[in-house]
């Protein structure tokens, strides 16, 4: 059994030896894809000199390959044991990233060369992020969920808060491509802590034939839509990434250093007031589920950071009150809405079988992968042909159709976890 100091958390998680050890993989892993989502572009402008279109097919890569691994991979992800894909993972995006620093050593880096970087690590990301919320409930048992999710999410907010600015001491002290090292070194230790986990899974549900990957993709899908409770947390997750797209789809950045004339450094301060705000959304979540009840408290919390985006479209120039609020919008706004994403992860992984929740995880990452693209290019065209605030403002009112279609769900009459299918 394992030993625990004195002051040590008595009760809980923290007293869960292979949690820990996840939450250990990903504190580590969380900061280093701060670093390389930061250093990535900087090697690009700075050590290569891309020209903008070149950032943008670059962007696109770091997406594009995650949905066909979506797509494709579900039903591979319900059939093997997650923590060697999770392993897996780690080695191919510490692999793919010491090629970087290596290349610039030689002088042989190319823009071709982060081309097949960022493809190879929106692909194992993607496959990474599924597998991770599949291996959960599997690792810490679907009773305690949501205070795993709330713990691993409040490490995420604090790498937000911490990882940009990381990334930007690196570079200016060993140059972008080596930052990524760093990033490579993240990744080996989240490596070693997953490679410790010592929890063995349980695959005797596995039915699955190979070859059937269409099957996979019909059968995902269908987890998704059976039932009122996970058709209308699929139906917010459409929503949201469709909307959000309008706001955050790259509009958000021309809305602030264009429109109302912020430097960059004001735009990394309030991203980071996002990064607190999400901290502290995961430190509210299991309090207001205990206040309100599981399903009220996730309609307040989606509409309370729906409320809050308000206030975006109302800053207007670069004076104090625009930074007011601005960072009101982002701190406000974060918190209620990671809440809510909270519940409505740890609800999905609750309901869902465990024998299809890796398929139905994928289709969750794949809807979103293509809408949000999506929102985000039909955002551009009205900005370009009317104005960002006319995209601002479509966004933020959009947003508040999610939170009408979890009110006329049964999610609404929640009072806790229900039991899984």
């Amino acid at each position: 059994m394992k030993q625990f100091p004195a002051w040590w958390p008595s009760s809980g998680l923290w007293r869960h030896g292979d949690f820990l050890k996840l939450w250990s993989a990903q504190v580590t892993s969380a900061f280093g894809s701060r670093i390389s989502r930061t250093a990535l572009n900087m090697v690009a402008l700075l050590t290569i000199g891309a020209e903008p279109w070149e950032i943008g097919v670059l962007a696109a890569l770091g997406v594009a390959p995650g949905v066909l691994v979506g797509i494709f991979l579900g039903g591979f992800i319900d059939s093997h044991a997650k923590r060697p894909i999770l392993v897996g993972c780690d080695l191919v995006r510490a692999v793919l990233l010491v090629t970087v620093p290596a290349a610039a050593w030689f002088d042989v880096l190319t823009m071709s060369h982060l081309f097949v970087v960022a493809a190879g690590m929106g692909a194992a990301t993607t496959l990474f992020q599924i597998a991770d919320n599949t291996y959960l409930p599997v690792l810490i048992g679907r009773q305690h969920l949501t205070e795993g999710n709330a713990k691993l999410e409040a490490t995420d907010a604090v790498a937000e808060i911490g990882g940009p600015g990381i990334s930007g001491v690196l570079v200016e002290l060993i140059t972008a491509p080596f930052a990524l090292l760093a990033d490579t070194v993240t990744y080996l230790v989240s490596a070693f802590f997953l490679f410790r986990i010592r929890a063995q899974e349980n695959l005797d549900h596995v039915s699955r034939q190979s070859g059937a990957i269409l099957a996979d993709i019909i059968m995902g899908v269908r987890a998704c839509l059976d039932g009122g409770i996970v058709k209308t947390l699929f139906f917010v997750a459409v929503l949201e990434a469709f909307f959000v797209a309008f706001t955050y789809g790259g509009m958000y950045s021309v809305f602030v250093l264009q429109t109302l004339g912020l430097g960059p450094a004001t735009y990394g301060v309030l991203v980071a007031m996002g990064g607190v705000g999400a901290l502290l959304g995961a430190l509210i979540a299991r309090r207001a589920a205990r206040v309100f009840g599981l399903g009220a408290a996730m309609f307040v919390l989606i509409v309370c950071g729906r409320v809050a985006a308000l206030t975006l479209p109302f800053a207007y120039d670069d004076g104090w009150l625009s930074l007011l609020l601005l960072a009101f919008h982002q701190f406000v706004s974060d918190a209620f809405v990671v809440a809510y994403l909270i519940h409505a992860m740890s609800l999905r992984q609750t309901i869902l079988p465990q024998a299809v929740l890796g398929r139905a995880n994928a289709a969750f990452h794949v809807t979103a992968g293509l809408l949000m693209p999506f929102g985000a290019a039909i955002g551009g065209v009205l900005a370009s042909e009317i104005s960002v605030y006319a995209v601002i403002w479509t966004g933020v009112i959009g947003g508040f159709i999610a939170p009408v279609v979890l009110w006329r769900s049964p999610i609404w009459k929640l009072r806790a976890m229900p039991a899984p299918i």
